[in-house]
């Protein structure tokens, strides 16, 4: 490696392109954003200071290790250790917390420290009362220390800004060992470049394996000492007078310290804090402005701009500003030429989620699947669950094809659709996980695999978005063969209870069975009981109409799901089953896509009315606002596309079912121009719709395709108080 002062030096001289300033959106969007939504409960949202699918979320980060501070804040707890660069969203499992930044005054012991010493470690409590929390920039003042600390953000460094009281003992503390409470550093180390510079890395394993994450720090204000202790922390000491303000910039390189001090440069070379907060709020504004929405209610047009602001903290940038990425094979690429992107939790997202990415950032979908492929190529497989370039195999089934298949099916340019259909098909006879059973069995027996339905179920929908690509790319025998294998579900069928079961490798059927039960992560389903998975059929329905024998048997069954009892039993359920209106279970993804199955077998008003209920109830904008977690954007993502008035149900099935629309007028930014959606006379009684136009022509179908929503135009629904049908039902499906 260079002499780091040499490199710094030399990288300082590097010229950068000038780019012109996003230009402000006319109305300021970002005010109906409160980041707060989703903090309790078990919403497990990240808080704090980040830029639309930036690298950097650098926000607090708390002494509680439970499962409710998956992203290092919960509002019932009010300790701060420090300020991460790193966090995670609304996930089940934590991770990061990296390069954890600590201002202090006086003596600290290096440690996590405990709530019932207040004198332990580096912690400090936060006056909540005075927190200030807003897309791209985040204050609290640390009433230990008496010090504000404030932070904002660009894709790839973290800006802070700390307010001192007269201290001859003031500090900042840089710590590379308590932030990740999730897992264990495993190689660290600071170094002093000079007196306002230090740098450094940490690599850890966790939920992601190997994880590297390189750094250079940056202080307003010349540091006559630094103190090392161990390699694992540091401490920039000096003087200030009361109502001093310091200004500390963090950049972050997923590849290496020259990336670090890089990105620095290009991104954040001045000392402006109120200016980089304005560009980073300028930049939320942007992006929410894609979606403009009419309506009297201030509390839901709060929860909409919420939870959108929610679906872009991820997928998060993964690369250098010169576009330098770490691949899933561990090495370092050059600039392949798109961005790349981490943070896939594709089995919450491939639902809605990606989809809603398909809508409103289309511009950025090819970089995420070009992402994918390449992932594919380094580790031989599209990603299930990635995490800074780490396989985590978190969660079941084959998640990547759906969003692989789904950008193909909807023509979505700027990547190889030939390269793509080959990761598609590699991935799908990988035997791995579960998969090689299947292929020898037809499916998955249940004494043989672990959650074998589960595992099975979403093998077989993948399978059908794999045969949908297949079609829309024009290769005929694999359809065939991916529609077939998509079929595999049927084994499970059980027609003397009308449930999915597991089977185990004899034919036989799991006994006992209950269909309220569920393990943990230690039965036939994942994060569900019968119940919820004997509707995970979403890419052939017309199949599971006839596992139940008619249409008519299956309305009844799914009638029946919103009216049993909400109790899941079991001495160790999974946690995750919530949101609860029978045993329809709206806090975790496998249940998203049921309610509008009814549109789908030909009772659109039941669809409504479970919508409007679920939008109306299960979502509110206060801290539990959250039915469960927020997975990445999944959560939110069924909001909005439901909110609009449609959802994807088949993946990669390029159309979208309607639903209620919640809004009055709603438009949406798309390729074509403007999509305008019209809830006429719309209200909380009138919430069936009576007749649907799209540009001023009668529509009689019970979805709009892709193509049809992406041209723009004019998609007007006649609201009405009773149940309606305006399309033919055979023609549904």
């Amino acid at each position: 490696m260079k002499n780091l002062s040499q490199l710094f030096a030399a990288a300082a001289l590097v010229t950068l392109a000038a780019c012109a300033a996003p230009q402000p959106a006319a109305e300021d969007l970002t005010r109906w954003v409160d980041p707060k939504i989703g903090t309790g409960g078990h919403g497990h949202v990240f808080v704090g200071a980040n830029v639309p699918f930036g690298l950097v979320q650098v926000g607090p980060t708390s002494i509680p290790q439970g499962w409710d501070w998956c992203s290092g804040y919960h509002e019932s707890d009010s300790t701060v250790i420090g300020f991460s660069h790193t966090h995670l969203s609304g996930t089940g499992i934590g991770d990061l917390f990296d390069v954890t930044v600590m201002p202090v005054t006086g003596d600290v012991t290096y440690a996590r420290g405990t709530e019932d010493d207040p004198a332990s470690g580096l912690w400090s409590y936060a006056d909540r009362s005075k927190e200030v929390v807003r897309p791209g920039y985040y204050s609290v003042p640390l009433t230990r220390y008496g010090i504000t600390a404030e932070m904002t953000a660009t894709s790839r460094v973290g800006f802070h800004r700390y307010t001192f009281p007269a201290s001859n003992a003031a500090a900042l503390v840089f710590d590379l060992e308590n932030g990740g409470c999730w897992d264990k550093a495993t190689e660290t180390h600071i170094e002093v470049v000079d007196d306002h510079t230090v740098c450094g890395w940490r690599y850890s394993e966790g939920w992601a394996r190997d994880q590297r994450v390189w750094f250079v720090a940056e202080c307003s204000k010349p540091f006559p000492k630094f103190e090392q202790i161990g390699d694992r922390y540091g401490r920039a000491l000096f003087a200030t007078s009361d109502g001093e303000e310091v200004l500390l910039k963090v950049a972050l390189s997923p590849v290496s310290l020259e990336g670090a001090k890089a990105n620095l440069e290009a991104e954040l070379p001045g000392w402006d804090f109120e200016e980089t907060a304005e560009a980073a709020a300028e930049k939320w504004n942007e992006e929410l402005s894609k979606v403009k929405v009419s309506t009297s209610d201030d509390a839901a047009r709060r929860i909409f701009y919420t939870a959108l602001y929610h679906t872009m903290v991820a997928p998060s940038e993964f690369c250098d500003a010169n576009g330098d990425y770490r691949g899933a094979d561990g090495r370092v690429h050059e600039n392949p030429g798109y961005t790349t992107y981490t943070t896939f939790s594709l089995w919450d997202t491939y639902r809605a989620a990606m989809p809603l990415m398909t809508v409103l950032h289309p511009e950025k979908m090819a970089g995420i699947i070009q992402t994918m492929l390449a992932i594919a190529d380094e580790q031989g497989r599209l990603p299930v669950w990635h995490l800074w370039g780490n396989e985590t195999d978190c969660m079941v089934g084959n998640p990547g094809i759906p969003v692989v298949a789904d950008a193909i099916v909807k023509g979505i340019g700027g990547f190889d659709r030939e390269r793509a259909f080959e990761a598609i098909r590699k991935t799908a006879m990988n035997p791995g996980r579960g998969n090689g059973l299947r292929m020898e069995h037809g499916y998955i027996p249940c004494d043989l695999f672990n959650e074998a339905v589960a595992y099975d179920l979403e093998y077989a929908l993948a399978d059908g978005a794999a045969a949908r690509a297949a079609a829309a790319l024009g290769k005929t025998e694999d359809a065939a063969r991916f529609t077939e294998r998509s079929h595999s579900y049927r084994h499970y069928f059980d027609p003397g209870t009308g449930f999915l079961r597991g089977r185990d490798s004899r034919g036989g059927w799991r006994t006992p069975f209950n269909p309220f039960a569920s393990t943990h992560r230690a039965d036939d389903y994942c994060e569900g009981n019968a119940w919820q998975y004997t509707w995970l059929v979403p890419h052939d329905i017309e199949g599971l109409q006839a596992c139940f024998g008619s249409r008519e048997r299956m309305i009844s069954k799914l009638d029946s799901l919103f009216t049993v009892s909400s109790v899941v039993e079991g001495g160790e359920s999974s946690p995750d089953i919530s949101g609860l209106i029978g045993q329809y279970a709206h806090g975790n993804e496998p249940s998203h896509h049921i309610l509008y199955l009814y549109t789908m077998l030909g009772e659109p008003w039941k669809t409504a009315d479970k919508v409007r209920e679920v939008l109306t109830t299960l979502y509110h904008d206060r801290p539990d606002g959250l039915s469960g977690n927020e997975d990445v954007g999944q959560m939110s993502s069924w909001y909005i596309l439901s909110a609009m008035g449609f959802y994807e149900v088949e993946p990669a099935g390029g159309r979208y079912w309607f639903g209620s629309p919640l809004f009055d007028r709603v438009e949406i930014a798309v390729p074509g121009g403007t999509l305008t959606i019209v809830a006429q006379d719309n209200s909380a009684e009138n919430r069936y719709i009576q007749r649907v136009r799209l540009n001023g022509q009668p529509y009689e179908k019970p979805y709009i395709d892709h193509a049809a929503l992406m041209a723009g135009g004019e998609l007007l629904f006649e609201m009405g108080p009773e149940p309606a049908l305006w399309y033919t039902v055979g023609d549904a499906q």
